[in-house]
């Protein structure tokens, strides 16, 4: 299940987490879609229905990932961090609807979370299991909305942003105006770092178009590759010879 948040103005408390559920028309024609699975109240049938089934690997990696090049940073800060994130959520206690309601551990920095998401549902589930502070239901491909706005406005603001492998659905006009504004930063962000997926073998010209928007606004840091986890029969018809779908993991920064 992907989960969201909406913007808050205050600095302080958390992490803000911007995550959206949203697929291309182009893709919504070749890869497998779950927006029936993104609805639900809770995570425990993206988990059953779309990881176990579809043997996900990756997700350790974003972690790894986060871990070698932004969390020293994070630590760093000497106050609270603001996090964004768009994309796929971390997997958090999901096996079953009880376990699911808390999230088993601790945040390891003073982190502000907000979250966003397509999925009014998402939202709902993660604020209430802690995932996030504050939440923003929005289609990021809506640009005029005054929800957007908010979203462009809080990107200047966070300290980190987090993408899993959403970028991918977003019209490259949002992807711009979101990742220039990150680039921007505020009176208080002037350091900052993103962690973005993409995925392979979708929509690659989108990742290059994608790649080179990121390139142009911020520095790069490093990167990895991973499988992701076996595509459906649907994708594998799409895609013949393929079985698996790819994961290639960066990590960018703000320019000093």
């Amino acid at each position: 299940m992907r989960l969201g948040g909406h913007e808050t103005e205050e600095r302080g408390g958390g992490v803000r987490i911007f995550i959206c559920s949203l697929l291309s028309p182009i893709l919504a024609q070749q890869k497998q879609h779950f927006d029936d699975i993104y609805v639900q109240p809770t995570p425990v049938p993206y988990k059953t229905r779309i990881l176990d089934a579809l043997s996900y690997v990756s997700d350790d990696f974003n972690r790894q990932m986060f871990d070698t090049h932004i969390l020293p940073f994070a630590k760093s800060v000497g106050k609270t961090v603001n996090v964004t994130l768009t994309g796929k959520t971390v997997n958090i206690n999901w096996k079953d609807e009880e376990s699911c309601k808390s999230i088993a551990g601790s945040r390891r920095f003073d982190t502000k979370i907000t979250g966003i998401d397509i999925s009014a549902p998402a939202l709902e589930y993660g604020k209430s299991a802690g995932v996030y502070d504050e939440t923003i239901c929005c289609n990021l491909n809506e640009r005029g909305g005054g929800e957007f706005h908010k979203v462009v406005h809080a990107m200047s603001q966070c300290d980190i942003l987090l993408s899993t492998a959403a970028l991918v659905y977003l019209d490259i006009e949002t992807i711009e105006a979101l990742v220039s504004s990150f680039a921007k930063g505020g009176v208080n962000n002037k350091e900052g770092f993103v962690l973005v997926n993409f995925l392979n073998p979708f929509a690659l010209e989108k990742s290059d178009e994608t790649k080179r928007v990121l390139l142009k606004h911020l520095d790069f840091v490093g990167s990895r590759a991973t499988r992701h986890r076996r595509m459906s029969e649907l994708e594998m018809k799409n895609y013949p010879g393929e079985e698996w779908s790819l994961l290639e993991l960066w990590v960018l920064k703000r320019r000093s």
